[in-house]
């Protein structure tokens, strides 16, 4: 990426092999996680607080693989292990990334390195948010974006844990996915959706809601929500998180990232945990469409046009 702009601006090209140092490790490259904050920062308008790069520069940070090369002073038996692993937030979208060793996660052997990296940062954030949220049996939990990465892994665990959960979609195409998790679904691009959820609660508030949109969505979301239940911003998929500041008047707790930094939860763990469940079969990535590495223009624009189910990758 030389400039801010459009999806074209992701071209590929040549690049010289990373060179790892002292606790870093070189992984080759067989998937990489395309998340919808990369589009926001690829258009030049990442949502606040992220910072803008300044390019040029290779995009990505998520990616999985093997370890081909190791820095000195760094575990010689690192290498050949099949891993996932985040970068500094930059590098990820080539053929060989470098990741810190310490940030290095290895892979189940039950489980693919395309699932796993569909799980490396959603894994971990839906776990992390999910223990903040801690819905119980029988409550009610609406989950806004459910067919995406993020969502569609909080409403299959909101769903084991024994709750009623209610996903919402942009889109008539994505409720199916919802269903499939075994979710009622609603597609908040109706005017009346807020309405259609309270149908189904038969006129009942939620208990929690994990609002990834943010927005006009997030807005309407917030009428679901009453005293004593739990808003939680997970992302702003519309380009603006919704505003807290209401929601604490009427005596709902807020919850976000932040309380999971405050909470001490590792997301390295977490990730790791999510992994393990996946292997077992508790859990299960969706993987809606895989695009080749070079095409990576491509796969912004269909995230761009909302029309992807699940998690978008990048095969090497």
């Amino acid at each position: 990426m030389t400039e801010f702009g459009a999806p074209s601006v992701l071209v590929a090209g040549e690049a010289p092999d990373p060179q790892p140092g002292k606790g870093q490790v070189v992984v080759d490259v067989e998937a990489v996680n395309v998340v919808f904050v990369e589009t926001q920062i690829r258009a030049g308008r990442a949502p606040l607080p992220l910072p803008l790069p300044t390019p040029p520069y290779i995009p990505g940070s998520g990616v999985g693989g093997v370890i081909g090369a190791v820095g000195p002073d760094t575990d010689p038996g690192l290498l050949g292990r099949r891993v996932i692993a985040q970068s500094s937030g930059s590098g990820g979208y080539a053929e060989k990334a470098l990741v810190a060793a310490d940030a290095v996660i290895p892979i189940p052997e039950a489980l693919s390195t395309a699932d796993a990296v569909a799980l490396l940062t959603d894994g971990a954030t839906a776990m992390a948010l999910f223990r903040l949220a801690a819905p119980k049996p029988e409550e009610w939990v609406l989950v806004e974006a459910a067919a995406g990465g993020l969502g569609g892994l909080l409403v299959q665990l909101a769903v084991n844990a024994g709750a009623k959960v209610i996903g919402t979609v942009g889109s008539d195409a994505k409720l199916s996915a919802v269903r499939d998790a075994g979710a009622q679904a609603v597609n908040y691009a109706q005017p009346d959706w807020t309405e259609r959820v309270r149908t189904l609660t038969g006129g009942a508030t939620v208990d929690v809601v994990f609002d990834g949109v943010g927005g006009d969505i997030g807005t309407a979301a917030t009428s679901l929500v009453e005293a004593g239940g739990r808003f939680l911003l997970t992302g702003a998929a519309s380009g603006g998180y919704t505003d807290p500041a209401a929601l604490a008047e009427r005596g709902v707790t807020v919850l976000g990232l932040q309380q999971v930094r405050e909470m001490g939860l590792n997301l390295q763990e977490l990730g790791a945990d999510a992994l393990e469940q996946a292997a077992a079969g508790r859990l299960r990535p969706v993987i809606g469409q895989t695009f080749p590495l070079e095409h990576a223009a491509d796969a912004h624009a269909a995230m761009e046009a909302r029309t992807t189910i699940g998690k978008t990758l990048l095969l090497v």
